[in-house]
């Protein structure tokens, strides 16, 4: 099965999406996820784990994740007490505000999230009855679409990031399920980011981590939910959208520095993992 990436429209005029109250069971969670917008989680019941960019995080009733754009993931519902959980999607470009003469921005808590590689969120009990309310309001808000409803939901959902940029933090002791990844499979994860243009194929990264080949693709797939070339290619695409987005590097340059072996498969997989070519995204952002 082809990885599914979860799509959104750019050019929308009103980039943001709530999939409310959602009950995912392993035979209806969504593969990996790869996407611009950024995401938020909240769990009301269930459990499972989630897979974030190198960590995996258990996921139990008030949990809050945090999901830069750009940043792969999957989650792992427990099959015999599946998650229920609220999924707030939305554009960097939705909550854009401009300086009111301080440093803060909407976009603080994922930042920080980013930055600490620690995108599980701990709040306290009256936190998230606040979230719970400003998720209801924000699904209220759809269902009865009243003018301005658009305004509202993007008030509401200001007050989510200022709640979650002010008083939520990285639960950044308790936040790794213990010794879900063995010690390789970390160095290993740590490599790829480091290193996108060296080969990274099976054989080789096997070779790194000191195991078989069947051993590693096994354990691999297992953890991430995702085979080896997938991640690998995946990994390369992210970085190379930030090449586009923060140099002048040309396409040529960037999809060698990325580990891709020739122009034409750059584009290929970049479109195929994006929807649109590396030049059209560049002139895009």
């Amino acid at each position: 099965m082809n990885p599914y990436r979860k799509r959104f429209d750019a050019q929308t005029v009103f980039p943001f999406e709530c999939v409310y109250r959602d009950t995912k069971s392993a035979q209806n969670e969504l593969p990996d996820h790869l996407h611009d917008w950024y995401e938020l989680v909240y769990l009301y019941s269930g459990k499972g784990t989630f897979f974030i960019d190198q960590t995996i995080y258990a996921a139990a009733p008030g949990d809050v994740f945090m999901i830069p754009g750009n940043t792969i993931h999957r989650s792992f519902p427990d099959p015999d007490d599946p998650k229920t959980s609220t999924a707030l999607f939305f554009s960097a470009s939705l909550v854009h505000s401009p300086p009111l003469g301080d440093s803060f921005s909407y976009l603080r808590c994922f930042e920080q999230a980013k930055r600490r590689k620690a995108y599980k969120l701990s709040a306290t009990e009256a936190e998230k009855q606040q979230l719970i309310a400003l998720i209801e309001r924000i699904h209220a808000e759809e269902i009865d679409k009243q003018p301005g409803y658009r305004q509202a939901v993007l008030l509401h959902l200001q007050q989510i990031l200022l709640l979650l940029g002010r008083t939520v933090h990285p639960t950044e002791s308790a936040q790794a399920v213990p010794a879900a990844l063995p010690g390789w499979m970390t160095s290993i994860l740590t490599y790829i980011d480091e290193h996108p243009g060296n080969p990274l194929g099976l054989s080789q990264l096997a070779k790194l981590a000191s195991v078989t080949p069947a051993h590693f693709s096994r354990v691999f797939k297992k953890l991430t939910g995702l085979n080896v070339t997938e991640y690998v290619t995946t990994k390369r695409i992210i970085r190379a959208k930030e090449l586009l987005i923060e140099t002048d590097t040309n396409i040529a340059d960037i999809a060698e520095r990325c580990g891709f072996e020739s122009l034409p498969h750059f584009h290929r997989m970049f479109k195929k993992l994006t929807g649109i070519t590396p030049a059209h995204y560049k002139k895009s952002e």
